[in-house]
C-alpha cells in the first residue's frame, strides 16, 4: 500500500499508510521533541495542523491512558519516519498505530521527515494534504484539493476546542486560591498543575466574558494556550480587557499570551514555521536565566524588546525573549499583577525548568489577597 503528502508549493512525498487510512487536510508542521508524542497529538493547540516528527523512531513506548493532554487526538494529519515495530512499556495499553486507527487520523510513514523539515524551515509552514487508499488519485488533482482546503492565518479556532460546559478541578490538599481559567485550548496538566499548588480550578469556555469571569470572584484569572490566528480573537480580548481593568492577578500562556499582548495594544503575527518541541532556549530578561522550554505556537506578538512601553494599564515590558531568534517569550505588566508567557511551563511530557511560573502565579495572588484585606482593615 501507498501513501502521498502533498504540499501546497507542489513538492511531493511518497510513503506508507500509518494509523487510519483516507484523506486529510491541515498546516504543515514540525516537531522537533524526541519525546512526547501522546501529548502532542492531544493538545488542541495542534487543531487542524499535520504534525511532522524530526525523532527517526516514533511509538516506542505505545500509548497508556494517564498521559492525554485532552479528551481526543487533536492533529489532522501525522508523518512519521521509521514507525515502531513493537510497543514497549510498562504502561502502554496499546500500539500508536491502533490508537490513530480508532482516532480516525490518517498518517503516513515517509523516509524524508529531514527533507520535508529542510523543506519546512526554507519554505515556511504550509497547507498540505495527506492522502492513502480509496482518496488516492492523480497528484495534480490532490494538490488542487490542498489548496482549496483552508488556510491558518485568519482561522478562529479557539471555541472549536474549548469546553462547552465550566468544571471544576478540585485543589490537592488545602485550597489556597479560586482560579479562573478560560480554556482556549487548554492542556490537561495545566489545571494539574495549579490544583497542586492549592488552587481550585474554575475552567470557563472560550466564549465566556468578563462578566462571566469576575461573577466567579477569583483569586487570579488564567487564559490558556490553543489554536489559530490570535488576530481572530477580538472577544477574548475584550474580556481579558475587563479582568485587566478590574485588577484582578492574571496569567496566560501561548494563545493566552498572544491575548494579553492585543489586550495590551500590541500586534501579531505569523511566524516563518513556528516553534514546536521541548528545546527552545528562552532568557528571562530581568536575571539572565536561560531556560530550556516546551514550545507549540505559530504566531507571536511584536513587542519592543528594550525597555518598556505604554499600555492602557500602565507600562509594560517583555519579560522573556527566545534565543534562537529574538522572538517575544513573554510579558509583564510592570505596576500590575499580570504576566504571561508564550512557550509551556506545565511542559508535559517536560522540561520542567519553566515549573515556577506556576508558584509566581500563586505569590502574585497572594499578594494581591493580602493587599486588598490590608486596605479593607484600613
Amino acid at each position: 500500500m501507498t501513501a502521498v503528502l502533498v504540499l501546497e508549493d507542489g513538492r511531493v512525498f511518497h510513503g506508507t499508510p500509518y494509523g487510519a487510512e483516507g484523506e486529510t487536510f491541515g498546516e504543515m508542521v514540525f516537531n522537533t521533541g524526541m519525546t512526547g508524542y501522546q501529548e502532542t497529538l492531544t493538545d488542541p493547540s495542534y487543531h487542524r495542523q499535520i504534525v511532522a516528527m524530526t525523532a527517526p523512531h516514533i511509538g516506542n513506548t505505545g500509548v497508556n491512558d494517564e498521559d492525554p493532554e485532552s479528551s481526543r487526538v487533536w492533529v489532522s494529519g501525522y508523518v512519521v519516519r521509521e514507525p515502531a515495530r513493537v510497543s514497549s512499556n510498562w504502561r502502554a495499553t496499546r500500539s500508536l498505530d491502533d490508537y490513530l486507527r480508532e482516532q480516525g487520523v490518517v498518517g503516513i510513514a515517509i523516509p524524508g521527515t529531514r527533507a520535508l523539515t529542510r523543506h519546512l524551515r526554507e519554505r515556511g509552514a504550509m497547507r498540505a494534504g495527506v492522502f492513502s487508499g480509496e482518496a488516492l488519485a492523480p497528484v495534480e488533482e490532490l494538490l488542487e484539493r490542498v489548496r482549496n482546503s483552508p488556510a491558518m492565518e485568519g482561522a478562529d479556532l479557539a471555541e472549536a476546542v474549548s469546553t462547552a460546559e465550566p468544571y471544576v478541578v478540585p485543589a490537592v490538599g488545602e485550597k489556597r486560591f479560586t482560579v479562573a481559567a478560560v480554556d482556549l485550548g487548554i492542556k490537561a496538566m495545566t489545571p494539574q498543575r495549579m490544583a497542586e499548588r492549592g488552587c481550585e480550578v474554575h475552567v470557563l469556555p472560550a466564549s465566556s466574558t468578563a462578566q462571566d469571569i469576575l461573577a466567579l470572584n477569583p483569586d487570579g484569572v488564567f487564559f490558556s494556550n490553543g489554536p489559530g490566528d490570535p488576530a481572530t480573537a477580538d472577544h477574548q480580548v475584550e474580556a481579558l480587557r475587563g479582568v485587566l481593568a478590574a485588577g484582578k492577578p492574571f496569567f496566560g500562556i501561548c494563545f493566552g499570551n498572544q491575548i494579553f499582548g492585543r489586550a495590551l495594544g500590541l500586534g501579531t503575527y505569523k511566524l516563518r514555521y513556528g516553534h514546536r518541541g521541548v528545546n527552545q532556549p528562552v532568557q528571562d530578561r530581568r536575571t539572565g536565566k536561560v531556560e530550556i522550554s516546551a514550545h507549540n505556537h505559530g504566531f507571536a506578538v511584536q513587542a519592543p524588546l528594550e525597555g518598556s512601553f505604554d499600555t492602557p494599564y500602565g507600562p509594560a515590558e517583555v519579560s522573556h525573549v527566545n534565543l534562537n531568534d529574538d522572538c517575544v517569550e513573554g510579558l509583564r505588566l510592570v505596576d500590575r499583577p499580570a504576566f504571561s508567557v508564550q512557550y509551556h511551563p506545565e511542559a508535559a511530557a517536560g522540561p520542567h525548568d519553566s515549573a515556577g511560573l506556576f508558584d509566581r502565579f500563586c505569590a502574585l495572588m497572594e499578594e494581591n489577597t493580602n493587599t486588598t484585606e490590608g486596605s479593607k482593615g484600613a
